[in-house]
């Protein structure tokens, strides 16, 4: 009987093993992927613009997180810099990716909420799609292409 048991749960690990990916999963992963790449370049223009001209966003209210604009501009920039390297790297099935994905699109929303006063539209388009991505990197966890990236395609 302890025979059988272990040639089952072999069975069923090599079946596991075998599986293909989901189609879901490899969409919903390559959503993320595009839209961390998106939100990246995204953050990169609010940085430029920011540093480039000072008086391009207008503060008309006193606000509890108040730093220079071309501080924000700095953070914007440098934030939008690895969110694009984040999101090449989700193309490559690199699971270390997808947790630091998850990890910047929660810091790029933070950064974007703080940066509602500047730009409120910007600031919601912005979070509202860091919100996707977070649900998609999420959503399918070992289900996607990341985790069968180290078989061979043959």
């Amino acid at each position: 009987m302890n025979d059988a048991g272990d040639v089952t749960r072999q069975g069923r690990s090599a079946r596991v093993a075998e599986r293909e990916p989901s189609g879901w999963a490899i969409g919903w992963t390559f959503f993320a992927g595009s839209i961390l790449v998106l939100v990246g370049i995204f953050q990169m223009i609010a940085g430029i613009a920011a540093i480039a001209s000072d008086d391009l966003f207008v503060v008309t209210q006193e606000w509890v997180f108040q730093f220079d604009v071309t501080t924000w501009g700095w953070i914007h920039l440098v934030l939008g810099a690895v969110l694009l390297l984040s999101g090449i790297g989700i193309f490559t099935g690199n699971v270390a990716a997808r947790v630091v994905g998850v990890v910047l699109a929660g810091l790029s929303a933070i950064s974007a909420f703080m940066w509602l006063p500047y730009y409120p539209l910007w600031g919601i388009v912005i979070i509202a799609l860091d919100v996707a991505i977070i649900w998609a990197l999420t959503t399918h966890g070992r289900d996607s292409l990341s985790d069968h990236s180290t078989r061979s395609p043959v």
